[in-house]
Formats: C-alpha cells, sequence, structure tokens
C-alpha cells in the first residue's frame, strides 16, 4: 500500500530525511537511495508517495519513493473525501440559529465552542509532534475531546493539518463518537434536561 507525505527535516548533504503521511500516521525514514526513478533532489516540504516498510529494529522506512508531480499534488487535494468543514459549519451555524431562536440554551453554545477550539489546539500539536519526532498525544485523549463536543473542531482540524484524515480506524472511531454525541445532544433538548441545566447553572453564578 502507498502513502502519501511530505518530506521533513532533509539533510541534503547526507541524502536524507523523514516523511510524515498525509492524515497522520508513522513518520518514516527517507534516504536518497530509496527513489525508484532518477529525479532533482528532494528538500523539506516536497510531497512524496512512498512504501512503509519496517526495518530490523521496527522502525519505518519509505521504500520505493516517487516524488510526486504539481499535477498529481492538485489531483491529491480534490480527493477531500467527507467535507468536513462544511460539516462543522453548518452544525455550529445550526447551533448558533437554535440559540438566537432560544432552542438552543447558552451553555450549549459555550461548551461545544470551547470544545472545538480546545480539539482543534490538540490535533495541531500532535500533528506538530508527528512531524518532529515528540511526545503524542493518544488517539483515545483525541476522540474523548470530540465526544465531549469537540468534534466539529476536530473536523476543522483535520482538514487544515492533514492529520488523521486518511486513518480508517481512525475515521471510524471518530464518526461513531461524533454521532454518539449528536444523539446525546438530542435527547438533552428533547427532554428538556439542557434547559434544566442552564438555569440551574445561571442560578449558581447568580448566588442562588
Amino acid at each position: 500500500m502507498r502513502y502519501v507525505g511530505r518530506i521533513t527535516d532533509w539533510n541534503d548533504d547526507k541524502g536524507f530525511g523523514f516523511v510524515t503521511p498525509n492524515g497522520g500516521g508513522d513518520r518514516a525514514f527517507v534516504h536518497i537511495k530509496a527513489f525508484e526513478r532518477p529525479s532533482p533532489r528532494p528538500v523539506s516540504g516536497q510531497l512524496i508517495s512512498y512504501e512503509p516498510r519496517k526495518d530490523g529494529r521496527g522502525r519505518f522506512n519509505a521504500a520505493a519513493i516517487r516524488l510526486v508531480t504539481p499535477q498529481q499534488e492538485k489531483r491529491i487535494s480534490r480527493r477531500s473525501g467527507w467535507p468536513r468543514k462544511a460539516i462543522a459549519t453548518l452544525f455550529l451555524v445550526a447551533l448558533v440559529i437554535g440559540w438566537f431562536l432560544s432552542r438552543i440554551p447558552t451553555i450549549i453554545l459555550l461548551i461545544y465552542g470551547a470544545m472545538s477550539v480546545l480539539t482543534f489546539a490538540m490535533y495541531g500539536i500532535d500533528k506538530s509532534a508527528a512531524v518532529n519526532n515528540r511526545w503524542r498525544t493518544q488517539e483515545s485523549t483525541l476522540h474523548f475531546a470530540g465526544l465531549l463536543g469537540g468534534w466539529p473542531g476536530a473536523l476543522f482540524a483535520q482538514d487544515v493539518f492533514h492529520h488523521k484524515s486518511r486513518k480508517a480506524e481512525f475515521q471510524f472511531v471518530f464518526w461513531v463518537t461524533a454521532t454518539l454525541n449528536c444523539v446525546a445532544l438530542a435527547w438533552l433538548l428533547a427532554d428538556g434536561k439542557a434547559t434544566a441545566i442552564n438555569h440551574a447553572m445561571f442560578e449558581t453564578m447568580m448566588g442562588g
């Protein structure tokens, strides 16, 4: 199976660097001798396609490497899959409209806004950690943040950072958590519990 990713930390004198796959995953070692055909010297930030292979120590190496041409890069960028930003935007706009119509309690709007910003930042930090080979955020933590209302921010982050967007197992769990969150929201609104919680919190802030 071939992956597509961008070269990072390229050392042209020594002819090696690393590649981080688009959509998230383990970065792999790139060596100039692993390129399939003669090509211009690669540079950091260049898009390549490759086959990930493990060495004897369990480390990933990029094999059968090919440079991605500008035309191929445009085709790849058009394969957006789910319209993530559109889904997140529509959901958040619906929340705001519901709030204006007094159908959505203020506390619900604040929770989704705060959790979306927090989750967006978590994805960005994890993407940076993947590129720079630092400590990673556990996938379960990202899923939990989405379950608590941060999934719209996660959708924006997956598109902006090209992170976790093509990992099938992650995406399956992600959409399950997003669906569960929406079901829970519908139950709270239909049962009137969200309004009761909103009133209770307002009374608490006002000192009873």
